[in-house]
């Protein structure tokens, strides 16, 4: 089981851990998006102090209809307890876990502010 809390800004957070390029792990705080149906987004300077190694472009239709092009890298994150390797794009925003990290949960989300965030496997 995944657990956080919901922010004063009244977004869905959880703590996720990611692993550099030399296998140490950091701890960073990422947003709960179920409007992104990817795995994880972050920030260039988050991703260049990680080390992570650059796979391809990607494209995404925004909900404003524009097409926008992003670096693919590539991240082991360890989830639920276990490691697993997951594709990151890069994205000038805060973290973001998307749908495609979350399938096979259900989520639950108090919506107050300090309410409890939870993934729970299915």
């Amino acid at each position: 089981m995944i657990n956080g809390t919901v922010n004063t800004n009244r977004e869905p957070i959880i703590q996720i851990t990611i692993q550099d390029a030399d296998g140490q792990e950091q701890e960073r705080d990422a947003v709960v998006d179920t409007g992104f149906n990817g795995w994880l987004t972050l920030p260039h300077e988050v991703i260049a102090s990680l080390g992570l190694h650059w796979q391809r472009l990607g494209t995404a239709l925004l909900a404003d209809g524009t097409t926008v092009l992003f670096d693919v890298f590539e991240a082991t994150v360890l989830w639920d307890g276990h490691p697993l390797t997951i594709p990151v794009d890069e994205a000038d925003s805060d973290p973001l876990v998307g749908m495609s990290l979350m399938y096979g949960y259900e989520l639950t989300v108090q919506s107050v502010d300090g309410g409890i965030v939870m993934l729970r496997k299915m």
